[in-house]
């Protein structure tokens, strides 16, 4: 046997191995997690009660404040007047004086020990908040490599025998759906989750404004709230269609195109977006493979001229050919240096880099022509076939 060879039981075995061992960590850490939400959760609520009870002393504070600088200035003038007051009325003086003395540095005493416990809960919070989103990735890490071990290497392991070359190209893999899941993470957080986040604040709002002002009130921050709801599904149906449009499954390529196009130049509102389709594919299906990776190719050339070159006009014409599918995109963009770009690693040209890896992938060709302030043309041609 060869002992370049790799020994494919050996290889299952190992991974059975590391599979189970990633997979334990990932339940002892998505229980971590888990643990500290529930503390967290516990100590909004604490929280929550201990500023209400801070609201109150400070009230009363201010109110027996009041009263003690009224029984002060009557023990003065008693002092002052000393014969002309009976030994009743200074010693009622002086008991009410000391009473309410008493009182206001119990309630400052109080009032110092829930503002200590207030910024203790705070930066137990933070903490905890901190430990959440490290859990949360490291679970979502986790499942990367979980997936990436329960599929992607075992079917891999079949095609490739050279160690090195398993490695690189795991590793491919690794980052890029990494990257993907990074960006979904990113626009969720930013998009839903905080519109979730200020529907859940709206909803304590309306109870304490029905409270307050009456119904009328209220239902007006209903309307509100609804708009606020409507805002968060637009965006996560966006989020939904960019990771997979199912339109593209159902209906083919050149009407998903159209309907991508239109939908971002709503979502994005200030870019205006061109789409013309040529050629006879309207009704006609490529073949799966084409459709998705052409897809993807415009998705990216039109979000990295939104995104990097910051155009006001995008240009998307597609043509079928014969045997060849030709898609142009042009933008009035920033525009960039060519000479920069080549050879360049960062991650405005990341995007990029894919795109000519993919074309390749499709054995075509792609072109890129592009000058700062002028914009930037890429003509992208693949031989194609209909499904």
């Amino acid at each position: 046997m060869n002992s370049n060879k790799i020994d494919s039981k050996l290889l299952d075995e190992v991974l059975d191995k590391m599979i189970h061992t990633v997979d334990g960590s990932k339940g002892e850490i998505f229980q971590i997690g888990e643990q500290s939400r529930q503390q967290y959760e516990e100590l909004v609520v604490e929280l929550k009660d201990i500023k209400v009870q801070v609201s109150k002393v400070i009230e009363e504070g201010d109110k027996l404040e009041v009263h003690a600088r009224f029984a002060r200035n009557r023990l003065s003038q008693v002092s002052k007047h000393f014969k002309e007051f009976s030994e009743d009325e200074i010693r009622e003086a002086y008991e009410k004086a000391h009473k309410l003395q008493v009182e206001l540095t119990m309630i400052q005493q109080h009032e110092k020990q829930l503002r200590v416990r207030r910024d203790d809960l705070e930066r137990r919070l933070l903490g905890l908040q901190e430990i959440i989103e490290r859990s949360q990735s490291l679970v979502s890490q986790i499942t990367v490599v979980l997936n990436y071990l329960n599929r992607d290497i075992r079917q891999v392991g079949l095609l490739l025998e050279d160690a090195q070359q398993k490695q690189d190209f795991g590793l491919r893999i690794i980052e890029a759906q990494e990257e993907e899941r990074k960006r979904v993470s990113r626009e969720i957080h930013d998009g839903p989750a905080q519109m979730l986040a200020n529907v859940m604040m709206r909803s304590e709002l309306i109870e304490r404004i029905y409270r307050e002002r009456g119904a009328e009130e209220g239902f007006k921050e209903i309307r509100n709230l609804r708009q606020n709801v409507r805002n968060a599904l637009y965006e996560v149906r966006r989020i939904i269609y960019d990771l997979r449009p199912m339109a593209l499954d159902d209906l083919g390529l050149i009407p998903t195109l159209r309907k991508y196009m239109n939908t971002i130049e709503e979502y994005n509102g200030k870019t205006k977006i061109y789409f013309e389709s040529l050629g006879c594919l309207e009704a006609k299906r490529l073949t799966s493979r084409f459709e998705v990776a052409l897809f993807r190719l415009a998705q990216e050339a039109v979000t990295n001229a939104l995104k990097h070159a910051e155009a006001t006009e995008i240009s998307v014409k597609v043509e079928a050919a014969e045997k060849t599918f030709t898609m142009v995109i042009k933008d009035n963009g920033k525009g960039f240096k060519l000479e920069e770009f080549k050879g360049n690693k960062d991650k405005k040209s990341f995007g990029l880099i894919g795109m000519k890896e993919r074309v390749d992938l499709l054995e075509g060709k792609m072109t890129i022509d592009s000058k700062v302030g002028l914009g930037t043309f890429i003509m992208i041609q693949v031989p194609y076939q209909v499904g």
